[in-house]
């Protein structure tokens, strides 16, 4: 499956807070849906629906409204670690976590269009997930962030993406507005959960790649 939209723009990959309970359901999901439509108007590449609070029946119910709102569009929607949540209720793929089963698993078991996102933390499992047919790997912590763990930092960065290419992979991990751009000099795109809940960002980083995407193409074509 090629996750690259036909423009080549780097992949952006939403992250939800995870803050939705039994108890606060109704608010939380309209905000989660809310975030999704904007997300799906600036061509986000990436969603990933990532309520680890959630009965499997709510995360189903979220899931499915929100695959309504990314149908037939660019953006992409994946469910943490529950593939069967994810195929169930028409999402595009999974995200799989150090617990989940691998994706040498989900490959074999689920449709060929389905989509693998898997979390790693050293060139071994980014290479691991390459070899077991995943779609892309989400490398970290990048920067500093809470209860993240010791910091892989960006010239590992750097070096796993050299050693993997052309296997996409994303940067996660403290990743704000001043310093996203040093991350999309290095890698296929990053992931975020703190900066990309903010509908604004998500309108002002879409703008700036899409008016990046429209110089280099300008540039290519002079050439």
């Amino acid at each position: 499956m090629n996750i690259y939209n036909s423009t080549g723009k780097p992949l952006i990959y939403l992250i939800t807070k995870g803050e939705t309970t039994a108890a606060n359901y109704t608010e939380k999901k309209r905000e989660t849906l809310n975030l999704i439509e904007i997300a799906v108007q600036n061509k986000i590449s990436l969603i990933q629906i990532r309520e680890k609070l959630l009965s499997a029946k709510l995360l189903f119910e979220l899931t499915a409204e929100a695959a309504r709102i990314t149908k037939n569009s660019v953006t992409k929607l994946l469910v943490n670690d529950r593939a069967d949540i994810a195929l169930a209720a028409d999402a595009d793929g999974v995200h799989l976590t150090a617990c989940s089963l691998s994706a040498k698993i989900i490959r074999l078991n689920f449709p060929e269009s389905f989509i693998i996102g898997v979390s790693a933390h050293s060139l071994e499992k980014v290479r691991e997930a390459k070899l077991q047919k995943a779609d892309f790997a989400v490398f970290s912590p990048i920067f500093p962030t809470p209860n993240k763990g010791e910091l892989v930092g960006l010239a590992k960065l750097r070096e796993v993406c050299e050693k993997v290419r052309p296997f996409p992979v994303l940067a996660l991990g403290g990743i704000n507005e001043t310093n996203y751009k040093a991350i999309l000099e290095v890698a296929d795109g990053f992931a975020a959960i703190r900066f990309l809940n903010v509908a604004e960002n998500l309108r002002k980083l879409a703008g700036e790649i899409s008016r990046k995407a429209t110089k280099i193409a300008k540039k290519e074509r002079k050439d």
